[in-house]
């Protein structure tokens, strides 16, 4: 499987790819390198989203393993734009299920950052957040989204 590595600032990403799609994003320095064209556009927009200058594309292609339910919640996680967030209420509101049911797919989601789990909030907090270092993870990520977002 084709897989590329990068450094950031929440720490060491591997990005996988199969059939000309993005797979999954580990974090984590993978063991073997072997980039795509593909890996190697979505490598270049995550390092131009990590410097602030852009947003993350919305035509990558992504094809992420899930449940038909997983692939629901995922797809209204891309929907929310850059620099906001939503609730586990507003997105089961969209997905369907629960608030809870929303946040084992976020957990479950094999593409972090480029399909934004991190955008999304406990009704009482920050929720939880299952990527890189948990919570400051996701608090570098927003705090980098309203950056961008006051640049633009």
């Amino acid at each position: 499987m084709p897989s590329l590595s990068m450094h950031s600032p929440v720490g060491d990403l591997t990005l996988f790819a199969e059939d000309d799609a993005i797979v999954a994003l580990e974090w984590g320095w993978g063991s073997l390198q072997e980039p795509s064209p593909l890996l190697t556009r979505a490598k270049a927009a995550l390092d131009a989203y990590f410097d602030e200058d852009a947003n993350l594309p919305d035509d990558l292609p992504l094809n992420p393993y899930g449940t038909a339910y997983r692939r629901k919640v995922w797809a209204a996680l891309r929907q929310i734009p850059l620099g906001e967030t939503r609730s586990y209420a507003e997105i089961s509101a969209v997905a369907g299920g629960s608030a809870r049911s929303v946040g084992g797919a976020n957990a479950a989601n094999p593409i972090p950052i480029l399909i934004p789990c991190h955008r999304v909030l406990g009704s009482a907090g920050m929720g939880g957040y299952s990527g890189g270092e948990g919570l400051a993870t996701k608090r570098i990520l927003l705090d980098l989204e309203q950056r961008i977002r006051a640049s633009k």
